[in-house]
């Protein structure tokens, strides 16, 4: 995605969100490709020319995910912190992502499993489910106004 389209994606963002929310929703996007990157990398390696299972990988890919995610969230994505304790924001950030790996590691086995899906085909569909999900719970708790 060029840098102009990504400019008008995000004053479309801005006009149906509002502009903070638009923008963090933007960047965390941004951030997630990252992420998925890392993530669906490390699981088409470990998979395909490690032989892990594809469980297996998919745990793996998630984590080294879940740590970039994290790390360009709390660095560009989010300009609001609710917890002060950086190790408590991490973990609880990091059980958002084990709910989202339980998701992830559902849904491949419901499209891969059961359905009999290609295994990357179903992590992309995972890892459309899981962003939303992510983005959502990670907003509401960790990265808002404190609470008085």
């Amino acid at each position: 995605m060029t840098a102009a389209r990504f400019a008008r994606l995000e004053r479309r963002a801005r006009a149906l969100l509002g502009a903070a929310l638009a923008g963090e929703f933007l960047r965390y996007f941004a951030a997630s490709a990252a992420g998925l990157c890392v993530d669906f990398g490390l699981y088409v390696a470990l998979t395909r020319y490690a032989g892990w299972h594809y469980l297996a990988s998919a745990a793996a890919g998630f984590c080294a995910g879940l740590a970039t995610v994290y790390a360009l969230s709390v660095l560009w994505v989010f300009s609001q912190r609710r917890l002060r304790n950086g190790w408590q924001e991490f973990a609880l950030f990091a059980l958002i992502g084990l709910a989202g790996l339980a998701l992830t590691e559902l849904v491949l086995y419901a499209c891969t499993g059961l359905v009999g899906l290609d295994f990357r085909v179903s992590k992309l569909i995972a890892a459309g489910l899981v962003f939303l999900f992510n983005f959502g719970c990670r907003k509401l708790l960790l990265f808002t106004h404190p609470r008085p």
